[in-house]
Formats: C-alpha cells, structure tokens, sequence
C-alpha cells in the first residue's frame, strides 16, 4: 500500500513567489487527504498533482491563510459536475465558518458534510485513522496524526505447509486472523504460522504552534513529522509572543518524538529556508525544508526509510496540445 505527502504549501501567512500557503497532501492507497486549505490550493494541486477528487479535508485553525482556499476549491469541484460527497472537518467552530463562506461556493451539485471535531475524536478509514489533537496556538488549533493499524505479523509459508494447510484461500484466512483446518483434521492457528505484529505507518502535521507536549506525544516514533519552522534562531520571541515555532524548537520536537523524518514548513517570507533547515540540523540530523510541490515517500518500516523527493518540472501535469492539421 503506498503512501506518501505532497506539500502543495509551505509558506507562513501569506503567499510568496516561491511558496504558496498552508496546504497539505497525504495519499495512502486510493485515498486523498488535504489538511488545510489555504489561499490559491487548489491552483497548487493543479500545479502538482492535478484536482484530485478529494473525500476528506482537515482543517487545523481558522487564520486565513489556513481556510481562504475553501470556497475556490468547493465551487470548483462544482463547476467540474462533481457528485461526489465531500467531508470537511475541523475543531469547533467550523460549521459557523462555513456558514460565513456558503454565499461565496453555492450553491453546489454535491453533499458537503462538515463535521466538528473533539479532541482526540479519530475519523475512520479502511486500516488507518485520523486523529485531531490540541496543540498551542493564538487561537484553538489542532494537529494531525494519520495512523494506520497495526499490521499482522508476516506470515511464514514454509510453517503453514508443514503444519498441512493447503495453499490457496486458507493462507488468506490466517494472515486475517482466523484459524484453519489443516489436511489432516486439526486446527492451526494464526499464531503459530505469523511473527510478531507489524506498527503500521505514522505521519503527524502539527498545524500553527508552539512547541508543546502533546505533540510530541502525537509524535512519538512517527515516520514523518511535518513541524512549522515559521522563524529561526534570532526570532525566538517573537515566536514564542505568536504561539509558533522557530526551526530548533521543531528539531528538539523531532528529537524528544523520535521521529525518522523532520519535514519543516510555514515558513516566513523573511527566510529563504536553507537557513532553518541548517539551524534544525543541529539538534536532529534528519531535518529537511521540502519547497512547494516536494512530496515524501514513506514506505512500510521493512521496507526502508521515509525520504524527501524533490519535485520536478517534469513531474506536472501536462496541459493537453492543440491538435495540428495533418
């Protein structure tokens, strides 16, 4: 199953020629997430990866460089002809800015469902989870932690056919969970044929915030943690006066987590971003500043580290050519 993130924004506050704002992509098999939903994103997605037609939006805070994307996006998924739900979910509070915001999309050709959030309230998919979770902000905000389920243990073929389970629809039924007979009556179990259960993959996006404990819990062994960096070194007050976080401070997040992959974003115009990503480093060796339309592959634990892919011009779409006559 892959998975992996695109940054369709990495600025802080406002747009730049380089970066647009707050603006998230997980994909994880055929599933699409955004976590915010800034100025211009639906631009950005058009630019990366094309319009997908996401299910689920997840919003961490109301500033507006975290919600202005919103009626853009909507109204033009609805210009598309899509018919297709879509969810929108965010801490209390969203239903009434979404209420302020329906003169600006509606109206649409589809169900738009939005869902306030409690702390610690997962959303549900097929094997993963999304948990909201408060971090410390100006203004109540949550983080994100997308975490799939445990995984079987892996399954030892040579063992089950020992034991005389017969190839075929019963080593599905093992690697499931449930017992089978073998050929010669007896009954083997799914432990005896699989090792030791699986962690499944982890990716937390800390929204705005001050470096804080339950992020760093939220963090805790995750494959990739996506931490703002909205100022360096020098601007240490001036984050903590604003509830954000300076590169170092994300880098300690990273460190005291545990996390394999430091992804830095929300980063103020003022900082071209080499700088932070050098100042992080010095606290936590795997610290990357990914640009607009960047992505990360995360790959299962077995199978190798998370790692940063750079993104390439050939990478985009391609708008269609004009025919030319024979």
């Amino acid at each position: 199953m892959d998975m992996n993130v695109v940054f369709a924004g990495t600025a802080a506050s406002a747009p730049t020629a380089h970066r647009g704002v707050a603006a998230l992509v997980v994909r994880r098999g055929g599933d699409t997430l955004l976590f915010d939903c800034g100025e211009g994103t639906q631009r950005q997605l058009l630019r990366s990866i094309g319009l997908p037609d996401l299910g689920q939006v997840f919003i961490t805070h109301f500033h507006a460089d975290h919600v202005l994307g919103i009626p853009g996006m909507l109204k033009t998924f609805g210009l598309r002809g899509r018919e297709i739900p879509l969810k929108i979910y965010g801490p209390r509070g969203l239903k009434g800015l979404m209420r302020t915001l329906e003169p600006l999309y509606k109206p649409i050709p589809y169900p738009l469902d939005v869902v306030e959030l409690e702390p610690g309230e997962p959303v549900r998919f097929d094997k993963y989870e999304v948990i909201g979770f408060q971090v410390d902000h100006a203004t109540p905000a949550f983080g994100y932690a997308v975490v799939e389920d445990v995984r079987p243990g892996k399954f030892d073929v040579d063992e089950a056919r020992r034991l005389g389970v017969s190839p075929g629809p019963d080593f599905s039924r093992l690697q499931q969970g449930e017992s089978v007979a073998a050929t010669d009556g007896s009954t083997v179990a799914p432990e005896q044929v699989l090792g030791e259960p699986r962690l499944g993959r982890k990716v937390v996006y800390s929204g705005d915030t001050a470096p804080c404990d339950s992020l760093r819990i939220a963090a805790h062994q995750a494959d990739l943690l996506v931490h703002e960096s909205s100022f360096g070194d020098e601007e240490a007050d001036r984050a903590a006066e604003t509830r954000h976080s300076t590169a170092r401070q994300a880098a300690e997040v990273a460190r005291d987590a545990q996390v394999k992959l430091l992804c830095l974003n929300h980063v103020s115009a003022r900082y071209f971003g080499k700088e932070l990503r050098d100042q992080a480093r010095e606290v936590f060796a795997g610290s990357e500043m990914p640009r607009d339309f960047d992505s990360v592959e995360i790959p299962f634990p077995e199978r190798g580290e998370p790692r940063l892919v750079k993104f390439s011009r050939n990478d985009r779409p391609q708008a269609p050519q004009p025919e030319t006559a024979a």
